[in-house]
């Protein structure tokens, strides 16, 4: 049974967006202003409506604790809000002054992404309200955003229909089409489907999207890819065990290799070293397609070594050649 129990219409126009706390709802509007309402009887709260954006307020949410609601809005700025007495705490401007489409809360409060009209994501520090890391996807505009339960990671839905993946140091994990006509929304299962064996945790993710279809992934994440940058060092070189080598399979959609390379004893120094041929003659994989992925993907891992051992942040690398960008230009 659905039964309504209350109608709010102090807004001036659309409506965007709305989110609950434990005890208040939020709402944001193209009338520029976001609202809070207890959720004890729905009255607007003494401070509200939080009036700063100069155009539309496209998305809020909450922070997990309930105390700080951030807005994001079509002026470029994302907006850290007290909810208790409604002052502002922050404004957090989008480095490349595009509109700003969605925002997300990290589990753990720490962090904060927005994403722009000009495919341009930024993780924030929530605390410290300075930008930690800067990425972008290819083509479209930023429509959805999501943390995994555990915070390791998060995904972006583009109006291209790009699913994107990225972990919690702002590097690309996997970016694949998911939807003709573009995402509008995607979203994390709280708890993960399973956790142990080898290192990988997978969780439910749904997207949605314009080709009116919905869509339920798992997604993968190895714990070794969550460490430090001192235990990615030694996990991404030579010293990789045999088992390490199994999880790192897996987590590549490899698992029914792990047989082949345990027989063969491939550990890290090995993987690092395989070659199309010996991958045909030595561990005789015959299928073409699955030899060239498995290079494709020990090319990637290779890639990661560099740029760790390097000490040099990947978006000073160029993506193409992979070496230091002396004179970097942005083209329009």
């Amino acid at each position: 049974m659905v039964k309504l129990i209350h109608t709010l219409a102090d807004h001036g126009d659309d409506v965007n967006c709305c989110a609950f706390s434990f005890s208040l709802l939020a709402t944001c509007s193209l009338d520029k202003t976001i609202r809070l309402y207890s959720l004890h009887d729905f009255t607007e709260l003494p401070h509200s409506p939080l009036k700063f954006h100069t155009y539309a307020v496209h998305c809020c949410c909450f922070s997990p604790s309930g105390h700080i609601l951030a807005s994001c809005s079509t002026d470029g700025t994302t907006v850290l809000w007290n909810t208790e007495n409604g002052q502002m705490l922050a404004v957090m401007e989008q480095p490349s002054g595009s509109p700003v489409r969605v925002c997300q809360f990290s589990p753990d409060s720490r962090c904060l992404t927005s994403g722009a009209a000009d495919g341009t994501v930024v993780l924030w520090n929530a605390q410290s309200y300075k930008l930690y890391r800067c990425g972008s996807v290819k083509d479209g505009s930023l429509a959805a955003c999501a943390f995994s339960p555990n915070g390791s990671f998060f995904v972006t839905g583009s109006s291209c229909g790009d699913l994107t993946v990225w972990d919690d140091k702002m590097r690309c994990l996997h970016s694949e089409k998911a939807h003709d006509l573009g995402i509008t929304c995607c979203d994390f299962s709280s708890q993960p489907v399973s956790d142990g064996e080898q290192g990988l945790q997978f969780f439910r993710l749904a997207s949605c999207g314009q080709d009116c279809q919905v869509k339920i992934w798992i997604v993968s994440f190895t714990h070794i890819l969550a460490r430090s940058t001192e235990d990615q060092l030694k996990q991404f070189t030579e010293d990789w065990s045999e088992e390490d080598v199994s999880t790192w399979l897996c987590a590549q959609d490899l698992k029914d290799l792990v047989g082949i390379f345990k027989m063969n004893n491939i550990d890290g120094k090995e993987l690092l070293n395989l070659t199309k041929e010996s991958l045909a003659d030595d561990l005789k994989i015959d299928s073409l397609g699955l030899r060239s992925k498995v290079l494709r993907k020990i090319e990637e891992l290779r890639t990661k070594v560099k740029s760790l051992s390097s000490g040099i942040p990947d978006e000073f690398i160029c993506p193409i050649t992979r070496e230091l960008m002396k004179d970097p230009v942005i083209a329009s």
